[in-house]
């Protein structure tokens, strides 16, 4: 099926869909008020997706961006809305390769649109950090029991649905959770045998360089933020990519737009994710934040799945709220100290800053210093009294790009092809690579105030003096 043919499909099944109005795309379409079918208005206004909007986007940079109040629900529905875009460019030439083996246009449109909407289901109270500060103990993860929500909780939903935003599904079709509970996570080798391998190369939109959900969170976290990133050519990354037999191609015309976008996701992270004054409110929610959870979710959150999900920001902070009152001491520190942090009396006041760039690193080296060998460093050189004083060293560090990408695994592997010698290779990426940074950290020493950030300042540049030039900054927080 050419992509030709999928657009008179189109205009004669667009019975049964909506219209989301959306700052980013302007409008997301959805599937809506189809009798005998569930659709995707049933997906998104179930209990399950609703729940989102009770969760923010961006756990602590919304407290330094005062427009960033968006939700995981509205990224969900971005998510949703590039899942489908992507969906008719790349059918073609994934039918190419599979032949009968594929499904309908229509059911792997469908699959990749709510793969790309419940790709979020599982998040706690403050997201990635809640995974990180809390979840790790159960060893599980948002991803884990988003995949438990799908197969259990929505899967009556999913299967009711008989088609996507362009048409019907064929008869004998049914979207399968399982399929999509696959999609929305990296799966282990044995976890891949059992499932089709047209499926295994959907997996590489999710997992790739460029993904449903990093396309969206770059697009909006910028928008809500008010941070310009500079142009984002996502339409010309998506006219240029397509499946070959040996995984997902981008074309070599679009390089520049990868770049583009590499580039933008970095700068947000520099400026958003990793902002001096993000990083100070994450330390002090760090000091806090297991000891409230093990108050609010003793229990592991597939066991106790319906309990769980009542866990969102809006019931943390209504219930930290209460604790200033409580007759336990322990919810009363905590309370008080939540208070500070709602109210925004930051603790932590940045007294460095260094930017390290390193580039060309060979694989497997180590290539930071962690926070405990800076520290260390630090105090050997401190004159004794300034040892005493309380000082946190944050070592913020993110990969514009998967390390290695020609090294990664099939699923996550991104090859490229040129038009000129009709030859796909993963050189040209090697060579992007050399102008992006492959790893940048920014070391930051934070005081309780700036008595001493001469002294500090001077043992963190010594400490740092063995990882090579460093581009520095002044703070002021």
């Amino acid at each position: 099926m050419r992509a030709g043919m999928i657009g008179k499909k189109v205009t004669l099944e667009s019975q049964g869909t909506g219209l989301i109005a959306d700052p980013i795309y302007h409008y997301v379409v959805m599937t809506d008020c189809i009798r005998g079918e569930k659709t995707e208005r049933d997906l998104i206004d179930s209990p399950y997706v609703q729940r989102l909007r009770r969760i923010f986007q961006l756990q602590s940079a919304r407290w330094v961006f005062p427009s960033a109040e968006h939700t995981r629900f509205q990224h969900s529905l971005g998510t949703m809305h590039v899942a489908g875009v992507f969906s008719e460019q790349l059918y073609p030439s994934l039918f190419d390769i599979f032949k009968s083996e594929l499904p309908s246009f229509c059911y792997v449109e469908e699959l990749l649109r709510v793969a790309g909407l419940l790709h979020d289901i599982g998040h706690g109270p403050f997201c990635h950090f809640f995974d990180e500060q809390y979840l790790s103990r159960f060893q599980t993860n948002h991803e884990e029991i988003g995949q438990y929500i799908i197969r259990e909780k929505v899967s009556s939903i999913l299967k009711g649905i008989r088609r996507s935003a362009r048409g019907p599904l064929k008869k004998t079709e049914t979207l399968d959770p399982d399929q999509v509970a696959f999609l929305i996570k990296r799966p282990q080798k044995k976890e891949r045998q059992k499932y089709p391998k047209w499926l295994i190369f959907l997996q590489q939109l999710f997992r790739g360089i460029f993904t449903f959900d990093n396309i969206d969170y770059v697009l909006r976290d910028a928008y809500m933020t008010g941070v310009s990133i500079g142009p984002v050519d996502w339409r010309r990354l998506l006219f240029y990519t397509s499946f070959r037999k040996e995984g997902l191609v981008l074309d070599k015309r679009g390089m520049d737009a990868l770049a583009m976008f590499l580039n933008a996701r970095l700068y947000l992270y520099s400026n958003v994710y990793y902002h001096r004054t993000t990083r100070s409110i994450d330390l002090q929610l760090h000091e806090i934040f297991k000891e409230t959870m093990e108050i609010l979710c003793p229990f592991h959150p597939v066991k106790e799945i319906d309990q769980y999900l009542d866990l969102t920001d809006w019931f943390l902070m209504e219930k930290v709220m209460e604790w200033k009152k409580s007759l336990s001491p322990k919810e009363r520190r905590l309370g008080e100290k939540w208070g500070e942090v709602l109210s925004r009396k930051l603790k932590w006041s940045s007294v460095f800053e260094e930017k390290l760039t390193l580039k060309e690193m060979e694989v497997g080296r180590p290539i930071f210093l962690t926070p405990e060998e800076v520290r260390r460093r630090m105090e050997a050189v401190l004159p004794a009294p300034i040892r005493k004083v309380d000082f946190y060293v944050d070592m913020a560090h993110h990969d514009p790009r998967p390390l290695n990408p020609w090294h990664e695994t099939e699923g996550a592997t991104l090859l490229i092809y040129d038009p000129g010698v009709r030859r796909i290779s993963r050189e040209p990426l090697r060579k992007l690579f050399q102008y992006i940074p492959a790893k940048v950290a920014i070391c930051r020493v934070y005081a309780l105030d700036h008595r001493f950030d001469r002294q500090l300042s001077q043992a963190a540049r010594q400490a740092l003096s063995s990882e090579g030039p460093v581009e520095t900054f002044e703070t002021n927080l």
